[in-house]
């Protein structure tokens, strides 16, 4: 029998195909942090510590060099004992996650499946649609109010579809807050069906006495979680280490879904140190305390708008914010264009050292200076 004798214009074997939607995301750009040419930057685009981590946390971090060959402890226990201590929250309802983007992405997961829906303020942090478009479920971006969360704009959002509502709080990137009892107001709004997810991962640089960050919120009801973080005012963003507070059944949820092993020993170490060290975190929210006024001030002089912000980092906005940057990076410095986020008039400026602050203040001058 004469064998067959594939043609050669037969179509080759289709190439692996993503799941429908993955690629109608649009991938999440972190803060640059080089410039061509510059030997020395000031780098202010990603609200990392102007002071640095702990010395207790890098001596923690470097003890670990010699048991890299060793599994972490899976559960996260010494570091979830510690955050109980400083907080005064039940380690059992604390989950540890890779920074709050895996849990994020956990929570998703958990949650939300495709033709689901997840509601988000409008200028909320981008990682919130990228996780709902991931899992197949459509991301709904509630109108703001003066740049801020507006309670019943994210209520009229709900449907019998929305299985997750996101608010940062304070918000990334324009730094404004709402109360306790609007949040307060938001919970009761809510179907007991939809999670409610405060990210308050600017939490400890707030001093407003109107302010919570959520915990009681969890205390209190079934469907409310709180997620912090160590990248802001502990500086271990390197680390990528983030937790959340959970009512038990979503606690349970998050444990059987994320990975055994899913934040590092060194993290976990640092993690420990960090919070044992009162003064270095003092120092961080007092030096935020100082510079975050006086750069908002000198900004605001220069005919500047600045969004109030009770983070570590200002929205500033510019006629031509473009142009502001490219001037900016031309004397070495770091900012965070917002076209990302609806705002392509606005940079999102962290709080730097003295140095680096008077810097920006300076330059910026300069810039308004020639028009």
């Amino acid at each position: 029998m004469a064998q067959t004798v594939p043609s050669a214009r037969a179509a080759a074997p289709a190439a692996p195909e993503p799941r429908p939607g993955i690629m109608d995301i649009a991938a999440y750009v972190g803060g640059e942090s080089k410039i061509a040419g510059a030997h020395r930057v000031i780098k202010l685009a990603s609200n990392e510590s102007a002071l640095g981590p702990s010395a207790k946390a890098i001596a923690a971090y470097r003890a670990l060099a010699d048991g890299l060959h060793r599994y972490p402890e899976g559960g996260s226990e010494a570091l979830r004992d510690a955050l109980g201590a400083r907080y005064g929250l039940d380690p059992a309802r604390i989950v540890c996650g890779a920074g709050s983007d895996e849990l994020i992405a956990l929570l998703v997961r958990g949650y939300v499946g495709p033709g689901d829906q997840v509601v988000y303020s409008r200028h909320g942090f981008l990682m919130y649609p990228i996780a709902a478009q991931a899992a197949g479920a459509t991301a709904i971006a509630a109108p703001e109010r003066n740049l801020t969360a507006d309670v019943d704009a994210l209520l009229a959002a709900i449907t019998p579809r929305t299985r997750i509502v996101f608010l940062a709080n304070p918000n990334n990137p324009t730094g404004t807050y709402i109360t306790a009892e609007e949040l307060k107001r938001l919970q009761a709004g809510l179907p007991r069906s939809v999670l409610l997810v405060i990210d308050a991962a600017y939490a400890e640089f707030v001093v407003r006495n109107d302010y919570s960050a959520g915990e009681d919120l969890v205390a209190a009801h079934d469907n409310v979680v709180m997620m912090r973080t160590f990248s802001k005012i502990y500086a271990l963003a390197a680390l990528r280490l983030g937790w959340a507070y959970c009512p038990p059944a979503v606690a349970d949820v998050l444990n059987r879904i994320r990975g055994p092993f899913n934040v590092n020993a060194a993290a976990q170490a640092a993690g420990v140190a960090a919070l044992l060290d009162q003064p270095a975190f003092d120092a961080a929210r007092t030096h935020n305390d100082v510079w975050r006024p006086w750069l908002t001030e000198a900004l605001t002089r220069l005919g500047l708008t600045v969004t109030p912000s009770v983070a570590n980092f200002l929205l500033v906005h510019f006629k031509n914010a473009e142009a502001a940057n490219e001037h900016l990076l031309g004397h070495g410095i770091i900012t965070r264009k917002m076209a990302a986020y609806g705002l392509p008039n606005c940079l999102r400026i962290s709080v730097g050292t003295e140095t680096e602050c008077r810097a920006v203040a300076d330059t910026l001058a300069a810039f308004v200076k020639q028009g």
